[in-house]
């Protein structure tokens, strides 16, 4: 079995990069990061991508839901097999939590079913809890809207059915939470994180610990690794750039 290239010996085609280059190029792998649009699905990326250079094979190292914008990693030809190695890496969020309301989906795609105040909630309230409690390696449950699957179903469809599923709680990393904005009932925070980690269940399970509800109201990401969003090509702009190739 052939061994996964190393990440850091893969060409990085970011908007740093003028000329199109070669089929070669992306035959033998490449990283393309892309600044996802809002309403765009993960695979929406994938195929506008796949249609714009020399090889079909292409796929994204991390799933951005529609709703979120920001730095969605894709890799092409050989770069495939080191889509795993990307994943690993830390990710940072900027992320809106909008405070006494709750959804079922945890995010604005699905209609607020709950509501309680939020007017006792502190700004020192939650930098505590951001500190001592969702700081470190801590238990999260996913939301039961989500990709995971259980008997080979995703969690989403069961979900849309009416089932009853209970999600079980699963380590995950939190290396650093900055509160940027205070503003109830808004609140914006900077996240950085490891692999696995819902930015959602974090809005949700906040919402709970400061006697209220929360779903995440916006989300972008701004980091996976050493790759920046702001190096990350805009959907129009490669199609300029690709449209020279």
């Amino acid at each position: 079995m052939a061994k996964p290239i190393l990440l850091e010996n893969l060409p990085v085609l970011d908007t740093t990069v003028t000329g199109f280059p070669d089929k070669e190029v992306f035959t033998s792998g490449a990283v393309i990061p892309v600044d996802k649009p809002l309403d765009w699905t993960s695979f929406d990326v994938v195929k506008f991508i796949r249609n714009r250079i020399p090889v079909r094979k292409v796929g994204h190292a991390g799933t951005l839901d529609p709703l979120a914008t920001g730095l969605l990693l894709l890799c092409c030809g050989k770069a495939t097999k080191s889509i795993s190695q990307i994943q690993e890496k830390p990710k940072t969020y900027l992320a809106e939590i909008t405070f006494g309301g709750a959804t079922p989906t945890y995010d604005a795609a699905s209609d607020i079913t709950e509501t309680a105040p939020y007017d006792h909630i502190s700004e020192k309230k939650l930098l505590s809890l951001a500190e001592h409690i969702f700081t470190g390696e801590i238990q999260q449950v996913p939301p039961i809207y989500s990709a995971l699957r259980k008997d080979g179903k995703r969690m989403y469809d069961l979900a849309r059915k009416g089932m009853d599923v209970k999600m079980q709680p699963r380590p995950v990393q939190v290396y650093s939470m900055e509160l940027l904005e205070f503003s109830l009932p808004k609140v914006k925070l900077r996240i950085k994180c490891g692999k696995g980690f819902y930015v959602r269940s974090l809005a949700y399970d906040l919402g709970k610990e400061l006697g209220s509800l929360g779903y995440l109201s916006s989300l972008r990401r701004t980091e996976t690794g050493n790759f920046s969003v702001a190096r990350a090509w805009p959907i129009d702009l490669f199609n300029e750039w690709s449209s020279h190739g």
